[in-house]
């Protein structure tokens, strides 16, 4: 399972507006892409036996009006803390729905975020409007506000999240990374501090990187290094090469965590050239080829055809492949210049020798 999750990570950071995979995983709906995409939402107070809205933020009930408590479901009661509820409703469900309390002040901010796009609609420059409408709200006091924040930016492109640096407080960062209460929200943070931070930071990541190395860990793997990557810049690919392309004894996991953070920084094109991330990816192409295909994705966004052979010659080969592995081979090739000039049947139904799936190899 976790190997076609992977897959999909690395099939989703090959796209532009994409979510940066290194953040979120599998790909997830955030706060904001479930506002954008509902119907109706209101600020409302307890009043009576029911909640009488004080602001409306998308959607055709009016300021004043009474929704019965009958048609309300809660996450959780109200805390009595003045705050108004969230509610949230489509159009074809019987009840709303309670988000969580949210101060009354930020009505406005969820009018805006309500009247834009979910993430897979917006682009680049769209991103980059959303990512410096969040940044100032990231571990806001008010818990909701900064679940809003949070959830969008770790879905956030990574192009975006370096276009608002200057919007990035590096000592807060520092002051998040250290605070085990935000220990689940470190892969983003981390992000962060890569983007923020300066070569006192980079400093500090060594150590863990080498304990991360040392222990086999993959917690937080890619962040970690696609920050130092970051803060080091083009020479620090070669130690990635080293420690995890070219080492025999890196488990899968550890492979993946790294090829994910080449990937973002080769989507970014900025830090790290992109052509020195497809240098990364043709070490890893000759030295992983039971998974090779892991890479395709990207080659085939940046339009990178001179892998062409090499993949062809795996999939001629009597190699086992890791299958998800073998289907983003097919895609790429499919979508080469020479698809059909390749001497292979580009099938995904056909079984090849010694595999479950994936191409079958035309006879010669």
């Amino acid at each position: 399972m976790m190997r076609w999750l992977f897959a999909a990570s690395l099939l989703l950071a090959s796209i532009g507006a994409a979510a940066c995979p290194l953040c979120l995983g599998a790909y997830q709906s955030s706060q904001a892409d479930q506002l954008v995409a509902l119907s109706h939402a209101v600020l409302a107070v307890p009043a009576g036996n029911g909640y009488r809205i004080v602001e409306l933020i998308k959607g055709g009930r009016a300021a004043g009006g009474v929704i019965d408590e009958s048609a309300v479901q809660l996450k959780i009661a109200p805390s009595g803390n003045g705050k108004p509820l969230l509610l949230v409703r489509d159009e074809t469900w019987p009840t709303w729905v309670s988000v969580g309390a949210i101060g009354a002040e930020h009505a406005r901010w969820l009018r805006v975020i309500a009247s834009g796009k979910r993430g897979t609609a917006m682009n680049a420059g769209e991103w980059r409007d959303r990512v410096a409408l969040m940044v100032p709200y990231l571990e806001h006091p008010d818990p909701l506000v900064a679940e809003f924040a949070y959830g969008e930016l770790a879905a956030a492109p990574y192009a975006a999240l370096l276009a608002s640096r200057s919007r990035i407080a590096a000592p807060a960062v520092r002051r998040w990374l250290g605070d085990l209460a935000l220990a689940s929200r470190q892969s983003l943070y981390l992000l962060l501090l890569g983007i923020a931070g300066d070569a006192k930071d980079a400093a500090r990541l060594e150590p863990q990187l080498d304990a991360t190395w040392d222990a086999g860990d993959t917690a937080n793997l890619g962040s970690l290094i696609a920050a130092d990557l970051q803060l080091r810049g083009p020479a620090r690919v070669a130690w990635v090469d080293e420690h995890y392309l070219r080492d025999s004894k890196r488990a899968t996991p550890e492979i993946e965590a790294a090829l994910l953070a080449l990937s973002v920084h080769g989507n970014a094109n900025a830090a790290i050239p992109r052509d020195r991330v497809i240098q990364s990816y043709r070490l890893f192409i000759k030295e992983h080829k039971d998974i090779a295909g892991f890479v395709a994705p990207d080659l085939a966004a940046w339009k990178y055809w001179d892998a062409v052979p090499e993949y062809v010659a795996i999939m001629k080969s009597d190699l086992r492949q890791q299958y998800p592995s073998r289907l983003a081979i097919v895609a790429y090739l499919r979508e080469s210049p020479d698809a059909n000039v390749l001497g292979i049947a580009l099938s995904e139904s056909a079984t090849p020798p010694r595999a479950a799936s994936g191409i079958q190899v035309a006879p010669q």
